[in-house]
């Protein structure tokens, strides 16, 4: 259930397993938050969004909608019970905690990309250029060694300075002059998310897997706590077992899954373009603004922000208009004609910043793979292959207690 980047990588290796796949999609296949999304494939993000600092950043967000992280008061218990422990979490302890079981999922879903991309033959302008946090000040540029020096001695994840303005400009031109400088994440990778889940259902659709769109899941006919079918707004789809795949969605299924996938939508921002005459070569975040900026080979893309606002599905002008602004801060060009596409995602954000991998408390055969947060493409290769092993009863090949439902 679910046709993201998640859903389809799982679907893979379980048909690689042996297993007769069908994946049900309540919208089209790879339409929701894993189209428009800035592309990272990025074993730096180890820390999660709860870390230290954050709950200032949070309580200035309520205040102001010119921040990157913005937060919209609602009337929900479930919602601020949320916040509470994901405030709980912002701590260094917690963060290594959670730092150690992401680590796991990006190093896995990294090399497996590699080995994917190769064996299917997929075109999906895959670049290993790395990843730039360019910063304009020199004290917030100072700052990040000692982030710099924890991910190393904790993770072996390790950033090249580039100091300085002359350095940045020469690496990349695209920058202006006067920026302190940039640390470069060599490990990392980007690609292009639209052209990964087209190719994503060529290869499945060659393997045989079937693929069902606006349908809608309800729920489970249920036969002695084994699921036997999922009762949709179309027929019912029987099964032998059934994997929840539904990202942002899958709150709405806590009833049927009889356990609380504590997820809130944490709603992104795109603008893809042309590409500006003078377009950088590397991907970036400008980090004082936190605005993400991926170059395509057809396009160009300008992109991230986060704003809890419940399902909200208006498009924000607000939060467009600072995507461009914080871009024209760093970049010679921030921007570009024509516009293609101006676009808006709901993130499954989880309050501890760790995906949910396990199977349901209430049926045999049902288990859950959501809440991957920011780091659904990232995390895709990974998360698809030790859901494949849990459902074919083989050894997975990492820790998967981190993830379990209702830690």
């Amino acid at each position: 259930m679910g046709g993201g980047v998640i859903g389809a990588f799982t679907a893979y290796y379980l048909k690689k397993s042996g297993r007769e796949v069908t994946i049900v999609d309540r919208g089209e296949f790879g339409g929701a938050c894993s189209h428009g999304n800035c592309g990272y494939v990025s074993p730096s993000h180890v820390l999660p969004l709860c870390r230290p600092g954050q709950i200032m950043n949070g309580i200035k967000g309520m205040l102001s909608s010119q921040r990157a992280l913005r937060i919209k008061p609602q009337l929900s218990l479930s919602f601020w019970s949320w916040m509470m422990k994901f405030a709980s979490r912002c701590n260094e302890r917690d963060a290594l905690e959670a730092g150690r079981a992401r680590h796991s999922l990006l190093q896995s879903s990294a090399a497996l990309y590699r080995d994917v991309i190769a064996k299917e033959k997929m075109q999906v302008e895959w670049t290993t250029d790395g990843l730039l946090f360019v910063y304009r000040d020199q004290h917030e540029f100072d700052a990040y060694r000692k982030i710099d020096k924890w991910l190393r001695e904790n993770f072996n994840v390790p950033a090249e300075p580039v100091e300085g303005s002359d350095a940045l400009t020469k690496l990349e031109p695209a920058l202006k002059p006067g920026l302190a400088g940039a640390w470069h994440y060599h490990i990392d990778a980007h690609l292009r998310p639209d052209r990964l889940m087209s190719e994503l259902r060529r290869v499945l659709t060659e393997m045989g897997v079937q693929i069902v769109e606006k349908t809608e899941v309800r729920g489970f006919e249920n036969n002695g706590g084994k699921a036997t079918a999922v009762k949709t707004t179309a027929d019912a789809i029987s099964g032998n077992e059934f994997i929840v795949c539904t990202g942002s969605w899958t709150p709405f299924l806590n009833t049927e899954l009889g356990c609380r996938i504590p997820v809130q939508p944490g709603k992104g921002y795109s603008i893809t373009m042309a590409r500006p005459k003078r377009c950088p070569r590397y991907p970036m975040i400008l980090e004082e603004c936190h605005v993400a900026i991926t170059p395509f080979e057809q396009g160009y893309r300008v992109g991230s922000t986060m704003e809890f606002a419940g399902y909200d599905t208006t498009l924000n002008r607000g939060r467009l208009n600072y995507l461009r602004t914080g871009a024209a801060q760093y970049l010679h060009e921030p921007t570009a004609e024509p516009v293609y596409e101006e676009w808006y995602g709901w993130r499954p954000m989880t309050w501890d910043g760790k995906p949910y991998i396990d199977r349901s408390p209430k049926f045999s055969n049902v288990w859950v793979a959501a809440g991957h947060n920011m780091l659904g493409i990232s995390m895709g290769t990974g998360t698809g292959k030790v859901v494949a092993e849990l459902v074919t009863g083989s050894s997975p090949h990492l820790d998967v207690k981190p993830f379990r439902i209702g830690r």
